[in-house]
């Protein structure tokens, strides 16, 4: 559905841009003016930015597959950092132009009623085609509609140059008035366009987004039971953001406890970033490892009664839900009564459970060979 809608409106700019741009051609050639024909050349590269907004869309929505595991959002940045470059060529085509103006001779224009007519229906088109733009660029967090509308946007303010430089030429008699003009838009849409371009770089350089960062460790480190943040790292991707942490958590936690600490990490995320794709892993604190698993008090018990076997091997102690797990294989001589085996366990079991109440233990019997 959005890759729909992101298509239909990048598709309509295309159309729109191909339009403006034989219009002003024809009028330009037939009127001999300088202002509209530079008009159709920057109509021209928003015709090549919106063919390359209407590409970078379609790319940018495809899922993730073996080779892009982020997905494919980084399309949009790069569509988007191409389409400054190319709105910085027309202003420092409009700065030639202008001071080509202010230097030379004026060059005779025919100043007439269609002259005025493709400047207007230039300007209608183009507020018309960068609110939607901005709209849905605004919907769907795309670079690259953003970029095709600033695109537009400036050609608003150039047809407005160049309607001023019409009127000056053929009523006030100025004929400098429209380079001057010129220039300041120029400046203008320079600086817009240098704007745009951070973002857009800081974004293709997996920049955190500003305010989100301080403020979801502040929320993160709130929540109860985590002992330290050790790491958080947030990244962009086109409309979707990766967000990725290391906790530490605090005291002796069963496995349900710290997936729930988990969980609340990853809500809180989300409520900051909605739709976030987050992922949270979390360590044991010191305190809880030593706890969690005491290897070696189970080994002192089993030293005091060495008597009573040849050896063991495998002891394992895993922390689950509220209570251990103890596994071990225990070595017994090979003609040993099994009933006799039996007492062995069933007296290091007690042991164990004394040391560690509630644990579920598991003695593995094994003859031993020589």
């Amino acid at each position: 559905m959005a890759t729909n809608e992101k298509s239909r409106v990048a598709l309509t700019s295309v159309l729109a841009a191909i339009f403006l741009t034989g219009f002003k051609l024809v009028v330009g050639l037939a009127t001999n003016s300088l202002g509209i024909l530079s008009e159709a050349a920057h109509s021209g590269l928003d015709l090549v930015a919106a063919a390359m907004t209407l590409f970078a869309v379609k790319i940018s929505d495809k899922p993730a597959d073996e080779t892009h595991h982020y997905g494919h959002g980084k399309v949009e940045g790069i569509s988007a950092f191409l389409e400054v470059l190319l709105l910085l060529v027309t202003c420092g085509y409009i700065f030639f132009e202008a001071i080509e103006r202010i230097t030379s001779k004026s060059t005779h224009v025919e100043v007439n009623i269609y002259s005025f007519m493709v400047m207007g229906i230039s300007i209608i088109v183009d507020i018309s085609r960068s609110k939607a733009l901005y709209r849905m660029a605004k919907k769907y967090k795309s670079q690259a509609l953003e970029a095709d509308a600033l695109h537009f946007s400036s050609d608003i303010w150039s047809s407005a140059v160049v309607i001023i430089g019409l009127v000056s030429y053929k009523y006030l008699r100025f004929p400098l008035a429209d380079s001057m003009a010129a220039l300041i838009v120029a400046v203008l849409v320079i600086i817009v366009s240098i704007r745009l371009g951070i973002r857009t770089v800081n974004v293709l350089l997996d920049r955190a987004p500003m305010g989100n960062h301080q403020e979801m460790m502040e929320a993160i480190r709130q929540i109860p039971g985590i002992e330290r943040l050790d790491s958080l790292r947030i990244r962009s991707s086109g409309t979707k953001t990766f967000v990725d942490m290391r906790l530490t958590l605090a005291g002796e936690l069963s496995f349900t406890e710290a997936h729930r600490i988990a969980s609340m990490a990853e809500v809180k995320v989300s409520e900051m970033i909605p739709g976030a794709d987050v992922i949270v892993h979390a360590d044991p604190g010191e305190k809880a490892s030593s706890k969690a698993e005491p290897k070696d008090r189970i080994s002192d018990i089993m030293k005091e009664h060495r008597d009573l076997f040849i050896g063991y091997h495998g002891l394992n102690i895993v922390h689950q839900q509220d209570s251990y797990l103890v596994t071990m294989h225990l070595l017994m001589v090979g003609d040993s009564h099994i009933e006799e085996a039996h007492k062995v366990c069933d007296h290091l079991e007690r042991d164990i459970k004394q040391l560690m109440p509630g644990a579920q233990v598991n003695i593995h019997i094994e003859p031993y060979r020589n």
